[in-house]
């Protein structure tokens, strides 16, 4: 209706305020000059409204429950951002008799489930893991503003230069796995590289490593702690769902474990809970000015244990 009401009302501000993630929305801000923009349903994960079980929430956003970039975070990136990108993602590629790989409320309640459903497009939704079963054909799925892309696996170019697709704002191969190093090269009109991204294949899981935390809060603040699932390597392991418990030594209490899997029904309190895509975000509240920290110790079975410390400031 935009062309209609900017008609009827030139002079009127007009914006898509409760916008779905279709592409044609956005397609209509960007190439309609009276259009200033629009408002995404939704930018962040959210509890309720959650559909058909098992769903603890409305999981259509840009973000996840925890505040990670989901995929397609990364392919509204592909569309907005002004500094060249490039993100690379995978899914079995679909045929005769798959679903969706769209995974939020909307795609769960109207995608097709019929025997004969193929997929109309590449998804939106295809997470960044690089380990299947030898041979198996794959749909690599890369979202980037680059005019053109490149995919090489192991150093080796596979599939054929693709340009930029506007019908679907995605370059896609299918191609059969073999373990190592994928990467997507985004190149300018040119031939020249001007931006990439690389996903590998992990061995088992080996160990838990802390990725990302405040190292310092002050009294009655909050630390957040990142920890991820790693391989002999360091290699993080995407396809990990390990169970980690988590003990805190020290004046501060443990508010809640957060994986994002938005099929988890466990309790948000308690002190254990399974990674998903191999991590989760710890959140600490410091209740007492500590100067020797407090350690946050996470451990799971038959993997390395890990552990942050937390110090307290006078803000």
């Amino acid at each position: 209706m935009y062309d209609k009401y900017h008609l009827a009302y030139p002079d009127r501000v007009i914006f898509g305020s409760e916008n779905r993630h279709d592409l044609s929305a956005w397609k209509a801000v960007r190439d309609k000059e009276f259009i200033f923009g629009q408002f995404i349903w939704t930018g962040i994960d959210y509890l309720g409204e959650s559909g058909r079980w098992p769903s603890r929430g409305f999981y259509s956003g840009l973000l996840d429950f925890g505040g990670f970039i989901k995929p397609r975070g990364y392919f509204r990136q592909s569309l907005w951002s002004e500094k060249p990108m490039a993100y690379l993602g995978t899914y079995p590629t679909p045929g005769k008799g798959s679903v969706s790989q769209m995974q939020d409320v909307w795609s769960q309640l109207e995608a097709e489930k019929a025997s004969n459903y193929q997929e109309k497009t590449p998804s939106t939704d295809a997470w960044p893991i690089w380990n299947y079963y030898e041979g198996q054909l794959i749909r690599v799925v890369s979202y980037s503003n680059a005019p053109k892309a490149k995919l090489l696996l192991n150093n080796k170019e596979v599939g054929v230069v693709q340009n930029y697709n506007d019908e679907t704002g995605i370059y896609f191969w299918d191609i059969p796995y073999q373990d190592g190093v994928l990467k997507v090269i985004g190149m300018d009109d040119n031939n020249k590289e001007i931006c990439n991204h690389e996903i590998q294949s992990s061995e088992s899981p080996y160990a838990l490593k802390v990725v990302a935390q405040d190292k310092s809060v002050k009294k009655d603040g909050i630390a957040q702690i990142i920890i991820q699932v790693v391989d002999e390597k360091g290699v993080p392991v995407m396809i990990s769902d390990n169970e980690v418990t988590c003990r805190i030594m020290g004046d501060g209490q443990l508010l809640g474990l957060e994986a994002s899997d938005n099929s988890d029904m466990s309790n948000y309190s308690d002190n254990v809970h399974r990674v998903y895509n191999g991590r989760m975000i710890v959140y600490v509240k410091v209740k007492d000015e500590n100067q020797d920290g407090i350690r946050v110790n996470f451990t799971s079975p038959w993997l390395r244990s890990a552990e942050a410390v937390i110090k307290t400031v006078d803000l």
